[in-house]
């Protein structure tokens, strides 16, 4: 990808984007500054655990996971986060993900492995808010213990 160009340009001129992930809001999916997230234009509307970039009204671009589809907005989360954010439109998604290369070796989300473990951490949402509540307090102990 040119530098100069927005991700808009981009996946508007080559039909995707290539690109590094920045950002933990994506574990253990998207390793940060690791894993290539690649990235198509959207066919329509974005469908339950699709995995949209999005742009905030703050300019902010995202990469969180559809939980709930509504009439007009939907619902996303970060597969390593416990909040989701309301309210993101389809006129804030620039493109859909369509693949990680992760090691050298692209993963399709249409892999039966990729969609068990959407399904498995979308589905169980309540079970996941739990398990990343007990690592994170796990983490400041840990910290705690260490000063």
């Amino acid at each position: 990808m040119d530098d100069k160009k927005t991700f808009e340009e981009e996946i508007s001129e080559s039909g995707r984007l290539v690109y590094t992930n920045v950002g933990t809001s994506m574990m253990p999916l998207l390793r940060q500054n690791r894993d290539l997230m690649i990235i198509r234009k959207p066919d329509g509307r974005c469908q339950r655990y699709d995995v949209p970039l999005y742009k905030r009204n703050d300019g902010k671009y995202v990469l969180h996971r559809i939980l709930k589809v509504n009439n007009d907005s939907y619902v996303l989360c970060g597969d390593n986060c416990r909040r989701r954010e309301y309210g993101i439109t389809d006129r804030q998604i620039i493109g859909v993900l369509s693949a990680v290369v992760r090691d050298g070796r692209t993963i399709p989300v249409s892999d039966w492995r990729y969609r068990v473990y959407a399904h498995i951490w979308c589905d169980f949402f309540y079970i996941r808010v739990i398990i990343l509540w007990l690592k994170e307090i796990y983490g400041r102990l840990k910290r705690k213990l260490k000063r």
